[in-house]
This record gives C-alpha cells, structure tokens and sequence, in this order.
C-alpha cells in the first residue's frame, strides 16, 4: 500500500510554533494521536484529516499527500 505523507510539523512551526498539545486540543484527539499522524505511523480518519487542515487555514492536499504505490 502506498504512503500518506503530511505537513503538519511544518504547519505547526508556522503557526507560531503551536505544539502538539495545542493542536490535538483544537481538533479534539489526544497529543499521542497527533505524534503518531505527525510521524506517520498512523493515519487519520478523513474527519479528523480535514480538522488538522482547518486548524491550519489550509486545504487538506496542502497537508496531506498520498504517494501511491
């Protein structure tokens, strides 16, 4: 299976290096949920994917990117 790919460390930095705390708060999961999506060793439900965008003010292919195969 192909892999997911995401920004959202990136995007934390530029949002005033928020933390993941700070995120997991704003989009209702727990800080270890956002490490391991951030990680890459878990990938979110497309609610919660498109929760982590709107944190950001960005679209959801601007934070996450499948690689295919």
């Amino acid at each position: 299976m192909g892999a997911i790919k995401n920004e959202i460390r990136r995007f934390r930095f530029e949002h005033g290096e928020m933390t993941q705390q700070e995120l997991a708060e704003k989009i209702g999961v727990t800080r270890q949920t956002v490490n391991a999506i951030e990680l890459g060793k878990y990938s979110p439900s497309l609610e919660v994917a498109f929760r982590i965008a709107a944190a950001f003010g960005r679209p959801l292919e601007d934070v996450f990117r499948y690689l295919g195969d």
